[in-house]
């Protein structure tokens, strides 16, 4: 099994920047994909962004394109989102998920979550 553990969410206003760390333990060695997930109360959860270990490709949503980054240390196993010019829209509990070996879209394991919250 996997844990995922996120963290470096919080409150911060319009324009504003977070970076969000997802730290792996467990059985990381043979992680194929992480990807960064969010949830806005009464919506559906949305794909965001996921990240490559084997070759370091980056998928993004359109809605964050060009404002977020998404990248991985596989030496500390820790999948990260920098995000900049923050919206109203993007407040959220984010979570990260691993994908199923040699997938890049079946998604197994899943964090709690970090709430971000960006004020207008």
């Amino acid at each position: 099994q996997v844990q995922l553990v996120e963290s470096g969410g919080g409150l911060v206003q319009s324009g504003g920047s977070l970076r969000l760390s997802c730290a792996a333990s467990g059985r990381t060695f043979n992680m194929y994909a992480m990807g960064w997930f969010r949830q806005a109360p009464g919506k559906d959860r949305e794909f965001v962004a996921s990240f490559n270990w084997g070759d370091g490709n980056t998928y993004y949503a359109d809605s964050v394109k060009g404002r977020f980054t998404c990248s991985g240390d596989n030496a500390k196993s820790t999948l990260y989102l920098q995000m900049n010019s923050l919206k109203p829209e993007d407040t959220a509990v984010y979570y990260c998920a691993t994908t199923k070996a040699g997938s890049d879209y079946e998604y197994d394991y899943w964090g709690q979550g970090t709430q971000v919250t960006v004020s207008s």
